[in-house]
């Protein structure tokens, strides 16, 4: 049996879980997400916990019962207290810059500003004097998403650093030329 898909998840004061015609809905205090359960995996609610079980022992179901288990437990911390991902924006001239509530424009070193266009759904901050972008939301895996999305704009240099990475990441930078020594 799985070692994640046979822990139970504790549901919080506030969040109510609903099963119905194989979707599962979860609702708390900061949203609604509601996901699919796949063909073979049960799930069983009771009032203070949730469990997710399997029918058969096959390959394929004995991936998706942690994987189904670690989904709902994301879904239940997301509208619980949410997820967030921090960018830093490193370089000099390097920032970014909030458009209303869903788009963000990046000056990050080409000839001309990049637009970036934000899902619905998430909440986005700039702070620092637009170096540092933190990006809120209840869907861990679009929070995710998105981050990956804005970094891949302008990933990190090997040699200077500058670009945009995730605050707690940490880059071990090449060291450029020596020179020549006679």
């Amino acid at each position: 049996m799985s070692r994640i898909g046979r822990r139970s998840i504790s549901i919080p004061s506030g969040v109510k879980v609903n099963i119905k015609d194989g979707l599962v809905e979860v609702s708390g205090p900061k949203g609604r997400l509601i996901r699919h359960i796949p063909f073979g995996i049960k799930v069983k609610v009771d009032i203070t916990q949730v469990s997710v079980e399997r029918k058969s022992d096959d390959k394929e179901l004995r991936a998706l019962h942690g994987l189904t288990r670690a989904l709902l437990s994301n879904m239940i911390f997301g509208v619980a207290e949410g997820f967030s991902k921090s960018l830093d924006i490193v370089g000099v001239g390097y920032k970014a810059e909030l458009l209303g509530k869903s788009n963000l424009k990046f000056s990050i070193g080409y000839s001309k500003p990049v637009e970036f266009s934000l899902p619905e759904g998430l909440a986005v901050r700039v702070e620092e004097r637009g170096t540092r972008v933190i990006i809120q939301g209840i869907d861990k895996e679009v929070v995710g998403e998105t981050a990956a999305r804005i970094k891949r704009l302008r990933l990190p240099d090997s040699y200077k650093g500058k670009g945009i990475r995730y605050s707690d990441e940490i880059l071990k930078l090449k060291p450029g030329k020596a020179g020549v020594k006679k």
